[in-house]
């Protein structure tokens, strides 16, 4: 199946939605994306949800209506505007990827993807006793967000590690676990870095104390640089200027007493504060060194931007010269998922959300080396399937990441990228034919191509990786299976759950407690787990959704192969 037709496929499985924006946003959606960039619909805007559920076929799960559009008025924390709890929440809905028949098509392929935002975003609106909407939640994001254990690669680039197990829910089908670990890089090993802050401070940044929590993150990531490091800092409102030029990490106290002075002021001129915030990088790119611009915002342009490409293309050619974006959100209300992506993977950066400083210091602290330093640039993934042994496949997830075939090894096609100590993890839904699960051939070959991170966009030639998948990686059941590949499994049907996907209706949000209890204790005692179950547990207090398929297609005479045409 080419991706064009996997496109009409998609289409069937979305939940269709128009974006809104609010009076003074000038945002329109993109005319253009970037290569790999398979969205087709129109931009939607909703709440997201994070949570999810599998178990054996026969179950009976909660339905679900699609979401209503809506036109959404002022922000109010607490109280519900047009039928929202929160208002101007923009997302975009990518679809759901469908399941290919490896006759028509058999191989698949896509870009990395480290993100995290969806996740912590869903949990934003859990905590606050909201069920996240189904535009707002990326399956592959959600995944990220967890640790794997996966293996150290030691000097190479990065480790594959690959499990398959029969799947909870889908009968007749088991789940294909692809994992990546990125190498680690110490923290006396790591890049000299210079960093602009290009910080939000409009008036919507004053509301639930969101530029306050930007200025705790930002003292805790200013903990971890040292005098090899730069910091410089640009803020934003009506208009831009620089508050803070590069300056040594000796300097500390005057650095902290930049970021302690920041206040709320205007409204959003997002684009100019990039063009300062890359005026400035782009003087500090060197040799051996990371330049990267970090911009907190809640992402809502409400002045500047007239058309979207205008920044997208500038984003994009100073990424060629080196300079790589990342983006994190704060904010519900008036908080523009879709650009913060957007920018973000333009920009060859990650996103991130940070709902509360758990998960600054995550980001900020954990992970700060892999959110600076990469390891390896344009990651693609392709997974060619032996059609004499696999019938079907599905990927779950990674639907703007999908990528023609062809574009595998064309090496001027932009893809994701890892940084150091990163992990990548993908899954899919995969059909043997009878008796072939456990055969003696392998069952598919997993190619994996990326460039040096130290060439710049666009140059440089790649290498790959090839492994055959062989049956001794397949698992007689789901017990038999690692404790992060059935954590993979737990995190991904929540995630597909909460968007209403087609092939999880027949899971109920009890069988998923039961798929989360069955988890190896180590994994259970986890913080990051723990709170897994009690998002699991919100969100089937809050899910009164209907199944939007059952008049056409019953549950109990559902069918695990294809889906419904719902008129």
């Amino acid at each position: 199946m080419s991706l064009k037709l996997q496109k009409v496929a998609l289409a069937t499985l979305a939940v269709f939605g128009v974006m809104v924006l609010s009076p003074g946003c000038a945002l329109t959606p993109p005319s253009q994306r970037p290569p790999g960039d398979t969205s087709y619909e129109e931009s939607v805007t909703e709440t997201i949800s994070v949570s999810g559920r599998t178990e054996p076929s026969g179950s009976r799960p909660p339905p679900r209506p699609p979401p209503k559009k809506e036109k959404s008025s002022e922000f109010s924390r607490v109280a519900v505007v047009n039928g929202k709890p929160f208002a101007d929440m923009y997302f975009k809905h990518y679809g759901v990827n469908p399941t290919i028949d490896t006759e028509e098509e058999n191989i698949s392929t896509f870009s990395v993807d480290v993100d995290t935002a969806s996740y912590s975003l869903a949990r934003a609106y859990l905590s606050r006793n909201v069920l996240p909407a189904e535009e707002a939640i990326r399956v592959e994001e959600f995944i990220n967000a967890f640790r794997y254990g996966y293996r150290d690669p030691g000097e190479e680039p990065f480790g594959v590690q690959v499990e398959a197990f029969p799947s909870p829910n889908r009968r007749g089908y088991h789940l294909l676990h692809v994992g990546l670990q990125g190498q680690k890089v110490s923290a006396a090993q790591r890049l000299p870095a210079h960093l602009v802050f290009t910080i939000d401070v409009s008036g919507s940044m004053d509301i639930e104390n969101r530029l306050g929590l930007v200025k705790r993150s930002l003292a805790m990531l200013v903990d971890q640089l040292d005098a090899r490091d730069t910091l410089a800092i640009v803020v934003y409102g009506s208009t831009a200027r620089t508050v803070l030029d590069p300056t040594r990490l000796q300097d500390r106290e005057h650095i902290l007493e930049a970021i302690n002075a920041l206040h709320p002021e205007g409204s959003t001129h997002v684009q100019a504060g990039l063009e300062m915030a890359y005026a400035i990088a782009a003087r500090q790119v060197r040799q051996g060194t990371t330049t990267r611009i970090i911009l907190c915002s809640d992402g809502v342009a409400n002045n500047g931007i007239t058309q979207a490409d205008a920044i997208f293309q500038s984003v994009k050619e100073y990424a060629r010269k080196g300079v790589r974006l990342t983006t994190v959100g704060f904010g519900m209300g008036n908080y523009n998922d879709e650009l913060m992506e957007r920018l973000s993977q333009v920009g060859d950066g990650q996103y991130a959300y940070v709902d509360a400083l758990p998960e600054a210091r995550r980001l900020f602290v954990e992970q700060f080396t892999g959110t600076l330093q990469l390891i390896a640039r344009d990651v693609k993934v392709q997974v060619e399937f032996d059609p004499s042994r696999v019938v079907r496949y599905r990927l779950i997830g990674f639907e703007n990441r999908l990528l023609q075939k062809e574009d595998f090894a064309n090496d001027r096609v932009d893809a994701g990228d890892i940084g150091a100590g990163h992990t990548v993890t993908a899954l899919y839904e995969v059909k043997f034919h009878e008796g072939q699960a456990h055969g003696t051939s392998p069952f598919a070959t997993l190619r994996i191509r990326y460039k040096d991170p130290a060439t710049r966009l666009e140059e440089g030639q790649s290498r790959e990786i090839t492994e055959p998948l062989s049956p001794s990686l397949v698992r007689y059941s789901l017990e038999a299976a690692s404790g992060p590949a059935q954590l993979s499994a737990v995190v991904a049907l929540f995630a597909e759950k909460l968007r209403g996907s087609y092939w999880v209706r027949n899971l109920s949000y009890h069988h998923l407690m039961r798929l989360w209890q069955q988890l190896p204790e180590p994994v259970r005692a986890r913080d990051e787990v723990s709170e897994l179950r009690q998002l699991i547990q919100q969100a089937r207090a809050l899910d009164g959704r209907g199944d939007k398929f059952e008049k056409e297609a019953p549950v109990a005479t559902m069918d695990f192969d294809h889906i419904p045409v719902v008129r």
